[in-house]
Parts: structure tokens; C-alpha cells; sequence
């Protein structure tokens, strides 16, 4: 996948890779360097997101600006930190090892952050240390000297504030310096543990300048870790085994020593340039927010509230340009219908084309709103409070918090959320949260919902539908956590490991960040509605319109019944039949498989094929509910309505999220075993839904 590549020509001057660890304010300041000249895809070999960009020196040279993964340490616990480990050592093939770093620090939180500092410093490449949120130190009351901590690092420590663009024409000057000299200053070393370096450096097969930085990282590796190496051979391992075993017999743990000392070169770098005075006024808001943003109680209520609000928009602002698409797509097809003759083309551009593509782009609206207010609770740090108060309702199902970040990021889409377990140490943890967070109610959901609870309520005000649409993503959640609980219990028992988790610092969002990743998720989604659903639109007009029946006087009705689409519907409605399903719907779910929002484009071709012939301008949702059986009763009652929702809450119905987990499993055993498990619950959910609901007496 791509974001926008309106990029220059010009031959790239320098590859700058920016690293940092989470909830530094890394990405905010890549996004900002580089605007709208961005690209996402993989690293080569790995799922790991890769995202490049393009920004200009101070004197308009181009260089490639490469994010990073967030990582604490070049000492490796999952595998988005293995990739920023092996990017900067050169290891990954066909990506450059970078000419400079830029090592974005967290100003409030000075002291920990300046470990991977110490760790950069050792690669022998070119540093500028951007020493981002200053604001936020000195409103907790710390006080940096920046002359001082220049000098005892020996780069250059440029003062940021991301989030402002405060700094970046003072980064940029330091990172186009020609020529910007590697580091002379480390943390010192014990002299046998530098000795032991330096021999174990001389047979790598590795460039000289980062001999020592991969040295000095393989004595730091327990023994599953060396065995797990792919990059060496068996001679450098047993080395590094003998090296290490010297090591301990001169009284060194190779573990522990490089650790304790970058510690010990951190105490005295911060003894010269870090102060601590009073703490402001910020520190006891954010406490106080956080008591009650993080209560047992009330932090409930307000994630309640924060999601009612979320969804109340969904259904009021973002209608507003639904509407105008609407009314465009709709004249653009009668247009279209009242300048071509009667004839399959037409057909095909009115009926499947603009009505396949076309009912599922005018959802764009609610999708970006539901990235909008995701940037924002991820940019004011309320993500980890989430994390936080979702820790004693995860360890009841054998996870921790951590787990919830991924499933809470598949909301916007499981693809991401599911590449965001690389975080999770445990591998049974990593493979649990893999297979509950495609149940997290994604954005691809959102048309299927909408057009449901419009059917369902044509004429009621926003804040009911927004309530019936939480009730859906609660439905996921607690579906999500359910299985967890018993895949842990029975699936992959292990003990339920402890929290430790990061409270980023409260700050205000940038709406510029949140507005380039919405540009990007709208480029997404706009391209996939041009290719992947146009062309599932192509076909499925085409399923629903051959083979034509033999009597040339045939309703629309028997000729749909009579097409290959008809009859793949009619062959899976005695298994859809207890759930109140019609083969029309059938239709629609076979479709939907390859993606959920490809099941409103189907609706939209099926019905809009069955009344070809007719002067008809209902919109889909009238369509839908003026729809009867053969009996004269609709198809679309209240219980039919839930229930799809409820299918469509717990199907997987997404192949490019089966795709994502074959790859993050390295195995077809997961993702068939997610697909059969999901399609199950999914039916037996509706199917309580519609039959439960008619023993109640409900329609």
C-alpha cells in the first residue's frame, strides 16, 4: 500500500532515519517534515510497516527521511524493535543503512530516554538529537542546559516541539551540515568487556564502523536469542559464546555490564545538564486528570462517553456530506442513464458501476470521522489511560492492557491493530490478541451498520442511532474478550503477565498529523473503492445479469433469480434460512467476503438489477424496506436488521485481514482456524438473535 508520492525527482542527497522511543513525538515530527511526500508499505521480508518520506535541507538538497519503529532499546523484545535494530546496523537488504539519525527525546522524561541516545552514539553514525515537548519540561518544571548537554554528548541537541513546528528549521540545518561528523563520545565500557568487543568485532563480516556496535549487541544476547539469529553463521555464535564465557569467568555479566554502564554515563550527563525545580501546575492537572480519567468508575463512564460522542457525530456532522454525495452519485447515474440508449453498457455503468462504487464512497465522511476522533485520543495520550483501565477487565481473560492497544487500533481497521501485536512479548499473548481484534468493529463496518440502522429507523433522531452503533462495537468487545478467555484457558494456556506500560504526558493534538493521516486513510479507502470494489462491482452486475432467462418478457425479479449470482444465493439460503436471511441477502454475504463494505455495493446492485426496468428513484434504504417475500411480509423486519448487524459484528468477511494474519503467523493454520471459529459465532449469534426474538414475540 501507498500513500500520496508526490515526491521530486531529484536525486536523494542523504537517507535520514528518525528513531526514538514511543510516545516521543517521533512520528509527529516526520509527518511534519515531510507533509503529504510520504510512502507506506513493508520492510522487505517482514509485516513491519515502513514509512519513507521526503524532506528538504536548509539549502533544498532532498533527503529520504525513514520513521523508524518506536523502540527503548537496540537490546530487542518484539519484532518492530528488531527492525529498527537491524535498519540502523545495515542488516535488511535493499534498505540503505542511513547517513544520519535523528533521535528524537522526550524533554520531560529526559533520563530515560537518553539510554537508546547512548545506544545510537555507539553505531558510529552521524546523530542529531532532537530534543522534543521542551514546553512540557518546563511546564513540569525542569530545566535543560542545552550547552551543557551538547558538550557531554558530543552532537547536536536541537530543542523541538512537534507538535508546534517549533525547532524545525534548526533541525534541518543540523541534519544538512556537511560534513556532519560520526560521534567521538560513548559510554565507556568495562575495559575486559571493551577488549572482548573489539576481538569479537574483527571477525564480523560486517562494515568497520558498525563492527563494534553489532559486538557489543551480541554480547548482550542470552542463548535462545543467539540460537535465534538468522544473520550469522554457526563460527560467529560460537564466538560470541566463548567471548561471553570469558567474560563471566573475569567476573563480567555480559548482560548486565553495558547496561549498568550506559546507566552509570546517563547519571553524569544529567548531573551537568538536567535541573529539576518545582513542579508546575500542569504535573497536579495531569495527576488529576488522571485520577479520574483512570478510576475504577468514572474512567468507564468517560471511555463510554468519548465513544457515544464519537458514533452521535458519525451520525449528524459527517451526514451532512453524505448527503451531498448521495444527491452527486444519484445525478451522476441519471445523467448517465438519460444520455445512453437502454442496453447492458448502461446497465452496467448505472446499475453497477456508480451503484456498486458509488453507495459505498458516500460512507467516506463517517470513516474520517471515526479517524479523526482516533487521532485525537491517541495524540492527547488517552490511548495508555484506556490501556490502563481496560488492564483489570483484560487480566480476567488471561491478557494485560497492552493487548488492548492493538484491538482498540481495530476500530479504524484490524490490519493495523493486528500489526501492532509485534508489541506483545509473549507469543501466546501476540497470537490471542491476533485472533480476538478482527471482533473490534472496524471501519469497513461502518456502511454495513449505517445502512442497517437506517433501514431499521429511517426517521429517529442521532443520538438512538448512535447508542444502537455502540452497542456494536460493545458487542465486539466483549465477543473480542470472551474468546480471549477461552483461547487462554484452552487454546494457549499461559500466565497472565504483568502490565507495564508508559503514561505518555497529557498534550494538545496536531491537527495537522491528524489531518495528513486522514488524507491518507481517505486515499486508501478511495482507491480501494476504485479498484478492489469496482471491480467486485463489475463482476457481481455481471453475475446478477447472465445468464439471461430464455423468455425475453421476463421480470427483472425471475432474471435475477436465474443468473449465476441468483443462483449462489438460492444454494446458500438453507443454511442462511434460520436467520431470517433471503437468498438476495445470500448474495450480499457471499460478495461481503471479501470485504464487509462490499455487502452495501451488492444490496445496491441486486436491488437496483431487480428494478431495472421501472422509474424508480427510492434510494436503497426505502428499497430495502419496501422488500417482501413471497408472502407479502418484509424482509427486512427489526430482527432481520439486528441480526445482520450481529453477523456482520462477529464474521471475519475480510480477506486482505486473512491475508495480514498468514503473514504475522507465518502459517495457513491461524487464519483458517480464525475464519471457521468467526463464521460460527457469527451464525449462531444472528441465529439467537432472529429465533430468540421470535419467541419473545418480536417481528
Amino acid at each position: 500500500m501507498t500513500a500520496d508520492t508526490s515526491m521530486p525527482t531529484r536525486e536523494v542527497t542523504r537517507h535520514v532515519a528518525i528513531a526514538g522511543n514511543p510516545n516521543c513525538g517521533k512520528s509527529t515530527i516526520f509527518n511534519a517534515l515531510t507533509g503529504l511526500r510520504q510512502k507506506v508499505g513493508n520492510y522487505p521480508g517482514v509485516t513491519v510497516e515502513k514509512k519513507t518520506g521526503r524532506f528538504f535541507g536548509s539549502h533544498g538538497e532532498p533527503m529520504e527521511l525513514l520513521d523508524l519503529p518506536g523502540s527503548y532499546s537496540l537490546q530487542v523484545r518484539s519484532p518492530d524493535e528488531a527492525v529498527a535494530r537491524d535498519v540502523l546496523l545495515g542488516r535488511l537488504p535493499g534498505v540503505p543503512r542511513p547517513d544520519v539519525i535523528i533521535c528524537v527525546a522526550d524533554a520531560s522524561n529526559l533520563e530515560r530516554n537518553l539510554y537508546l541516545v547512548a545506544q545510537m552514539l555507539e553505531l558510529h553514525i552521524p546523530v542529531v538529537v532532537a530534543l522534543n515537548m521542551v514546553d512540557v519540561a518546563e511546564k513540569n518544571g525542569v530545566v535543560i542546559d542545552l550547552m551543557a548537554l551538547r558538550e557531554k554528548l558530543g552532537v547536536p541537541v536541537i530543542p523541538t516541539v512537534g507538535t508546534k513546528g517549533v525547532g524545525f528549521i534548526e533541525l534541518r540545518q543540523a541534519v544538512s551540515r556537511s560534513p556532519l561528523p560520526a560521534p567521538t563520545i560513548c559510554a565507556q565500557m568495562p575495559i575486559v568487556l571493551e577488549r572482548e568487543t573489539m576481538a569479537l568485532a574483527k571477525q564480523l563480516p560486517v562494515a568497520p564502523e558498525v563492527a563494534r556496535g553489532e559486538a557489543l549487541l551480541l554480547l548482550t544476547l542470552h542463548d535462545e536469542a543467539l540460537d535465534a539469529l538468522a544473520h550469522h553463521d554457526r563460527t560467529i555464535i560460537d564466538a560470541t559464546r566463548t567471548a561471553q564465557q570469558r567474560l563471566t569467568a573475569s567476573g563480567i555479566d555480559p548482560l548486565s555490564a553495558p547496561v549498568d554502564a550506559r546507566y552509570a554515563w546517563i547519571g553524569q550527563v544529567c548531573s551537568a545538564a538536567l535541573h529539576k525545580g518545582g513542579v508546575h501546575d500542569a504535573a497536579s492537572v495531569s495527576d488529576k486528570l488522571d485520577g479520574w480519567l483512570t478510576h475504577r468508575i468514572w474512567g468507564w463512564v468517560a471511555f463510554l462517553a468519548m465513544m457515544t460522542l464519537m458514533f452521535l457525530c458519525i451520525f449528524t456532522i459527517a451526514q451532512v456530506p453524505m448527503d451531498w454525495l448521495d444527491a452527486a452519485c444519484t445525478g451522476f447515474a441519471n445523467w448517465v442513464a438519460a444520455h445512453m440508449a437502454q442496453s447492458d453498457l448502461r446497465s452496467l455503468l448505472t446499475d453497477g458501476v456508480i451503484a456498486g462504487v458509488g453507495r459505498v464512497v458516500i460512507f467516506l465522511p463517517q470513516i474520517l470521522t471515526l479517524y479523526f476522533f482516533l487521532g485525537i485520543l491517541e495524540d492527547t495520550g488517552y490511548m495508555a489511560r484506556a490501556a490502563f483501565i481496560m488492564d483489570r477487565l483484560m487480566t480476567k481473560v488471561g491478557l494485560h492492557g497492552k493487548s488492548f492497544i492493538p484491538m482498540l487500533s481495530s476500530f479504524a481497521c484490524a490490519i493495523p491493530g493486528i500489526m501492532a501485536t509485534r508489541t506483545i512479548e509473549s507469543r501466546k499473548d501476540r497470537l490471542v490478541t491476533i485472533l480476538v481484534a478482527p471482533l473490534m468493529s472496524c471501519s469497513a463496518r461502518l456502511p454495513v451498520y449505517a445502512l442497517m440502522i437506517a433501514v431499521l429507523l429511517p426517521v429517529t433522531s442521532g443520538l438512538v442511532k448512535a447508542g444502537i452503533m455502540l452497542c456494536m462495537y460493545l458487542l465486539g468487545m466483549v465477543a473480542a474478550f470472551c474468546m480471549a478467555w477461552l483461547f487462554k484457558k484452552k487454546l494457549l494456556k499461559g500466565e497472565t503477565p504483568m502490565l507495564l506500560l508508559e503514561m505518555p504526558p497529557y498534550r494538545m493534538p496536531s491537527l495537522r498529523t491528524i489531518a495528513i493521516r486522514m488524507w491518507e486513510r481517505a486515499g486508501l479507502f478511495l482507491r480501494r473503492a476504485g479498484t478492489l470494489i469496482l471491480a467486485l462491482s463489475i463482476l457481481l452486475w455481471a453475475l446478477a445479469n447472465y445468464p439471461k432467462p430464455a423468455d425475453p418478457h421476463a421480470s427483472p425479479a425471475e432474471a435475477l433469480a436465474h443468473s449465476i449470482a441468483g443462483q449462489m444465493g438460492h444454494a446458500l439460503e438453507p443454511a442462511i434460512a434460520p436467520l431470517g436471511y433471503d437468498w438476495k441477502i445470500g448474495i450480499g454475504l457471499i460478495g461481503s467476503f471479501v470485504a464487509r463494505e462490499v455487502f452495501v455495493s451488492t444490496m445496491s446492485i441486486v436491488y437496483n438489477v431487480e428494478t431495472a426496468d421501472k422509474e424508480d428513484t427510492t434510494t436503497l434504504r426505502e428499497t430495502m424496506r419496501a422488500e417482501r417475500r413471497s408472502d407479502g411480509t418484509p424482509v427486512f423486519t427489526p430482527l432481520v436488521c439486528i441480526g445482520l448487524m450481529v453477523f456482520y459484528v462477529l464474521a471475519m468477511q475480510c480477506i486482505s485481514t486473512v491475508a495480514i494474519v498468514r503473514r504475522e503467523t507465518n502459517s495457513w493454520r491461524w487464519p483458517l482456524f480464525q475464519i471457521a471459529y468467526m463464521t460460527g459465532l457469527a451464525w449462531v449469534g444472528a441465529f439467537i438473535v432472529y429465533q430468540g426474538g421470535r419467541l419473545l414475540g418480536f417481528q
